[in-house]
């Protein structure tokens, strides 16, 4: 039912954007909008899609993790997991943008990059597709590759995705799935390892400057 909830809140806010762009306008995340005074739209932001295919697509990769989350720790911990990574995601790409008074972002993609993350630390061997590439690879491999391809996609600006946020979301699904089961640490602290190389990369180029 949680999830249920989720896919259809951003079900209806995206069609509700589809149809009114004063709308999408006036809840989409925004620079100059955020600075005026409209944090609202860290939030609204997460549940705004471009089109149907870009609901669509985090939509069902948030149906094929969000059980594995809630089954290790319960729905009330996968939704504080999933607005907390929609949050953090957001607040990278303010830190990382807040002098582009015309940057706007929308999408639920740092929110779900969370829940993929908790997934991933409960269940690291469990097999996943990298871009669309038909060869099923470990998920702690993918989750490493996701998140340099994100380091990456932020020091080129490549393309029109939100590198920021999905790294954001990332993380604090990552931390906060850490603090929900501690146990972690004793049965799956390789994998928490590995995941941290990443992390501590992008602080290491933030601190130099590098990005």
């Amino acid at each position: 039912m949680a999830t249920l909830a989720i896919i259809t809140a951003n079900v209806i806010i995206s069609l509700k954007g589809f149809k009114d762009f004063s709308f999408f306008e006036k809840y989409k995340f925004n620079i100059g909008g955020i600075r005026k005074g409209e944090q609202f739209r860290m939030i609204s932001s997460g549940f705004l899609h471009l089109d149907f295919s870009h609901l669509l697509f985090n939509m069902l990769t948030l149906y094929f993790f969000a059980d594995v989350v809630i089954s290790s720790i319960g729905y009330l911990k996968f939704i504080l997991i999933y607005l907390a990574s929609l949050l953090v995601g957001n607040l990278l790409s303010f830190y990382f943008h807040k002098n582009e008074y015309n940057y706007s972002a929308i999408g639920a993609s740092g929110a779900v990059s969370g829940i993929l993350y908790s997934a991933i630390l409960f269940y690291p061997n469990m097999s996943l597709y990298l871009f669309f590439i038909p060869i099923p690879i470990p998920a702690w491999v993918f989750g490493i590759l996701y998140l340099l391809y994100s380091i990456y996609g932020m020091k080129k600006s490549l393309g029109n995705i939100g590198h920021d946020a999905h790294f954001g979301g990332a993380l604090a699904g990552y931390i906060l799935t850490i603090l929900f089961a501690p146990s972690l640490l004793t049965t799956q602290l390789w994998v928490i390892a590995l995941l941290s190389v990443p992390l501590l990369l992008l602080f290491l180029l933030i601190k130099l400057k590098k990005i």
